[in-house]
């Protein structure tokens, strides 16, 4: 086999396009690249060009002969992709096509600036005459890549390349640390652009509901990941650490970030991008071992296949696995493989010194104990069973008591209701037709906001592309009305409501600050975390600015 695709994958699906011979799929049997969770080379039609390798925008494709040895069970994954797939591809990816826009000016506002925002302003300026403002509550962009993409990935993050790419675009711009909803309402937005597209996440997590949910020492993986990650919001939030043991509640892809961090050696996270303040309390953390709870079987795990091999490749973190049958026979090539790794995992010696992680299956949480704080969270095991053709968790009576002293649930997102759009409560997210907001006109939705809290760093190419051809249909077909304010009156009505807020240029400023302060200390960057400190690095001395540049002008 000559390229492998590896743990970092994201699923943007652009070496898809650069390969010469459609060699690379999300599954054998179908191309759904809205689910893939990652992609494959196939073994067979891949030719060793390498084209894929300068298309991907994370650095996952590397050839066979360049693998690290944590990265070798990617080789067969791929390769057991497409053995007997029994399907035909055509010799060349089919290409989305692109709606070409009807001559004159279109201005769209973008509200967020994550993956799907920064997609969805590429897909926009692949079109002549667009302008793109990307409005942002705070001082940096990027969303979940910043915030959310643990600091011990930092292939994934590496994606932040493509986007300065998306930035450095003529036509877009942003408009940072400000808030629609506050300094600028939809109205606002609407009076100077054709069109406002939505691609605020899904923030507010699921809830247990169970008693001492509130208690100190139970939280949300979300908060400690933004926590580690230098989210100025959660910049003074305070961790107890002092506890042998955490608990995590959930077993997606968060919760493995999670107990990933606090069972690391603090000494392998110096060189990543990890915030100050979390490298320092991690330093003085006492947590030895971490529990991470799913209420149902190992078939039925939400972690992904990449992260699975990903953690069973650390040579730092022993893996146990607890309350489930590995030996299952199931069909899923995905689930042959979870199971699989998990035997491996479970057939492994403790090697001294490790930390530890245990996949705890069939087990739900009923009470969190404590009085002041936490002291244990009481936990009863679980059978499978099948109803109405769903696998769903039947609690049993057996239940015992798991002393920790850090309760972190992750069982899910959900979107905030936005000012002004409608809003359905039950799967919140904007109720929405392929992206056209029900019942407004010239309001748009994308990502996480549109669909729910489902897919990947990749899913929301395709997700802003399809959003954006219907943008786009409806400026040529007339639908959308006149921006009444011009860009020179939307600029002085950012600088009225809002003169801290910083365009692409004071981005730009802020990313340099942090990168010279972490290649002093041979770290990608060094985060600043305090709102002063980011407007402060914000405002570099002057210097000629880009034609189109310079909304949100300080």
């Amino acid at each position: 086999m000559a390229h492998v695709v590896t743990q970092a994958c994201c699923g943007d699906a652009s070496c898809v396009f650069a390969c010469p011979v459609n060699a690379i799929h999300p599954t054998p049997d179908e191309d759904d690249f809205g689910l893939a969770e990652m992609l494959y080379i196939d073994p067979v039609s891949c030719v060793d060009c390498g084209a894929c390798v300068g298309a991907c925008p994370v650095g996952a494709i590397v050839p066979d002969t360049k693998l690290q040895e944590q990265q070798l069970p990617f080789v067969d994954v791929n390769a057991l992709f497409h053995l007997g797939a029994g399907r035909e591809h055509p010799s060349q990816a089919p290409v989305a096509p692109v709606l070409a826009k009807v001559p004159g000016e279109l201005r769209v506002a973008i509200v967020g600036s994550g993956p799907a925002a920064l997609y969805a302003a590429d897909e926009l300026l692949k079109r002549p005459d667009v302008e793109v403002n990307v409005f942002e509550r705070l001082p940096t962009p990027h969303g979940l890549v910043r915030a959310g993409v643990a600091p011990d990935h930092q292939s994934t993050k590496s994606i932040d390349g493509l986007f300065r790419q998306i930035e450095d675009q003529p036509g877009f711009d942003y408009v940072l640390n400000v808030e629609v909803g506050t300094d600028l309402t939809h109205a606002d937005l609407a009076e100077h652009h054709h069109a406002v597209v939505y691609a605020t996440g899904a923030s507010q997590d699921r809830s247990l509901g169970i008693p001492g949910e509130q208690l100190p020492g139970s939280g949300t993986a979300t908060a400690f990941v933004a926590w580690y990650n230098g989210h100025p919001d959660h910049a003074d939030q305070q961790i107890d650490l002092s506890a042998e043991r955490a608990v995590i509640v959930g077993n997606g892809n968060v919760a493995l970030d999670v107990a990933r961090i606090l069972a690391t050696d603090p000494a392998r996270l110096e060189t990543t991008d990890i915030a100050e303040h979390a490298l320092e309390a991690l330093r003085g953390s006492r947590v030895r071992e971490v529990v991470v709870l799913g209420r149902r079987g190992a078939a039925q795990a939400a972690f992904t296949l990449p992260e699975l091999i990903g953690l069973l490749g650390r040579d730092d973190i022993d893996v146990t696995v607890e309350g489930t049958d590995l030996t299952e026979v199931v069909d899923d090539v995905v689930v042959g493989q979870k199971l699989s790794a998990l035997r491996a995992a479970a057939a492994r010696p403790a090697r001294p010194g490790n930390r530890r992680i245990v996949l705890r299956f069939t087990s739900s949480p009923v009470e969190i104990l404590g009085e002041e704080a936490v002291t244990g969270v009481r936990v009863v095991r679980n059978r499978v069973v099948e109803r109405g053709g769903a696998l769903l968790a039947e609690p049993t009576e057996d239940s015992e008591v798991i002393e920790t002293g850090l309760v972190l649930r992750s069982i899910g997102y959900r979107g905030v209701a936005l000012a002004d759009m409608p809003f359905d409560e039950r799967a919140g997210v904007v109720p929405n037709v392929r992206g056209r907001v029900d019942g407004i006109r010239g309001a748009y939705a994308v990502g996480w906001i549109k669909r729910g809290a489902s897919g990947f760093i990749g899913t929301n190419k395709s997700c802003a592309h399809e959003t954006v051809e219907h943008l786009v249909a409806d400026f040529n077909a007339g639908l959308l009305a006149e921006p009444v304010g011009s860009r020179r009156d939307l600029a002085a009505l950012v600088r009225e409501r809002r003169p801290g807020a910083i365009d692409v240029d004071g981005w730009r400023a802020i990313d340099r600050a942090e990168r010279q302060g972490g290649a002093q200390q041979g770290r990608p960057r060094r985060k600043l975390t305090r709102f002063d400190e980011l407007l402060d690095a914000s405002r570099p001395a002057p210097r000629p600015r880009r034609r189109l540049r310079g909304l949100a002008r300080r």
